[in-house]
């Protein structure tokens, strides 16, 4: 049980038994990718979710995003259990609803900046969810909105009128990080972030994520790289291995009481992570 999930707190993701799985063209292949976890968000909460690759963070995050059961390629299905977002049940949700709910989630996929269109500027890119759910809205209102996010993800207003090929790859990630908030979304689902960036602007971004979420009090999943960039946005963790979550609840709790052996090699490489920085500082 989590004990670090307080009971009377309205939940925002609410996930009992859940399992995705992908089914090929082959009807005699079947991968299921998450097997039965059972988690929660909080509203204004952040979750971090870790594991190594193939663990089934990334399915975890899409399905929670609403991406799960649209039948387009390459997307998951949800076979077991039950995952409440927002409010709304997700097995079998209807794509009216799908539709209605997807407003309110913000998503930045894995390498989201390498998705901008790159014949529309950053302004247009960013402020492209506004006009595909109102084509008439007002362009100064937008043109407004989209400066104040820009400026947030520590970006100068110039860049509005630049094109995605002109920024660099951590540049273009806060340029998707923004076009995800400009909807003013309850939930964001956020997909390794800093993957692909240079180690010396990971920590920026992070930080981005969590002083957006502060100021605009929006919940978030946030799938990242280790223990360590986990603590720097988020007090709680959820740890993936193999499809099912190992560890879930506080961070330093979930370090040193969890029985598994992925998670004690994680606390091992913490340790040593700790140690190496108490040496540099001697």
């Amino acid at each position: 049980m989590d004990s670090a999930q307080p009971a009377a707190t309205p939940l925002v993701v609410s996930s009992d038994d859940l399992s995705v799985r992908y089914e090929s063209r082959r009807s005699d292949s079947i991968y299921e990718a998450v097997s039965g976890v059972t988690f929660s968000i909080a509203q204004g909460e952040i979750l971090a979710v870790i594991g190594e690759t193939g663990s089934g963070k990334s399915t975890l995050a899409a399905t929670v995003a609403g991406l799960a059961g649209t039948g387009k390629p390459g997307t998951p299905q949800i076979t077991g259990g039950a995952l409440t977002v927002l409010g709304e049940q997700m097995r079998g949700i209807t794509p009216r609803k799908r539709d209605r709910l997807t407003l309110g989630i913000g998503y930045v996929p894995q390498d989201a900046g390498a998705l901008l269109a790159a014949r529309l500027t950053i302004g247009e890119n960013i402020a492209a969810p506004i006009y595909a759910r109102d084509r008439r809205f007002d362009q100064s209102e937008a043109g407004e909105a989209v400066a104040i996010l820009v400026d947030a993800v520590r970006l100068p207003l110039s860049v509005m009128n630049s094109y995605p090929h002109e920024l660099s790859r951590g540049q273009r990630q806060r340029v998707a990080i923004a076009r995800a908030l400009i909807l003013g979304p309850k939930l964001l689902v956020a997909d390794d972030p800093t993957s692909g960036i240079d180690v010396t602007a990971r920590g920026t971004i992070l930080d981005i994520i969590s002083e957006l979420q502060r100021e605009r009090e929006f919940s978030a999943l946030v799938v990242s790289h280790t223990m360590g960039e986990a603590r720097r946005f988020s007090s709680r963790v959820a740890v993936m291995h193999g499809g099912l979550i190992v560890g879930l609840g506080k961070v330093d709790e979930v370090i040193e009481q969890s029985e598994h052996e992925y998670m004690q090699g994680l606390a091992r490489a913490l340790r040593d992570l700790k140690r190496a920085d108490e040496l540099s500082s001697l």
